[in-house]
């Protein structure tokens, strides 16, 4: 991806994020992810129903890469059954840690692809993906 459209894909997602509100429903599940170094404190708020992903919300105060990222894998997961999302999941780390991935899969998510070239950075676009992670978890062992 051009790196000038990838700047532009971060901002319009950092201005105008997808799915950001806090959700107050029994049928969604909470949880909570945040980066100890900084501001970036997220509750994701996810909707599953017959391993459907069928929504994602999330509310709470982070930096523009960290809602940015946020709204971009968002955008990608809904609709997705549990694998799909974690392959998506699997190919968004891999481009972040600088291996082999398919960017077939990733979307707006291409927007990264430069990420791992500065650490602490990595760490806000990886955020809301550390938030999902433990909410699959959590689903997968209920």
């Amino acid at each position: 991806m051009d790196k000038e459209v990838g700047r532009e894909i971060i901002l319009e997602n950092f201005q105008h994020p997808m799915h950001k509100e806090e959700i107050h429903d029994e049928n969604y599940q909470k949880v909570n992810t945040r980066n100890p170094n900084c501001i970036d404190n997220l509750d994701i708020y996810i909707k599953i129903n017959n391993d459907v992903i069928e929504d994602i919300s999330f509310m709470g105060e982070a930096c523009a890469i960290s809602t940015a990222s946020t709204s971009i894998m968002i955008k990608n997961l809904i609709g997705k059954t549990i694998p799909e999302a974690k392959e998506y999941i699997k190919n968004f780390y891999a481009m972040c840690d600088e291996e082999e991935y398919d960017e077939d899969f990733l979307n707006e998510g291409l927007a990264f692809q430069d990420i791992y070239k500065q650490s602490n950075r990595k760490n806000c676009a990886l955020l809301p993906y550390k938030g999902i992670i433990k909410a699959l978890e959590e689903y997968e062992n209920k």
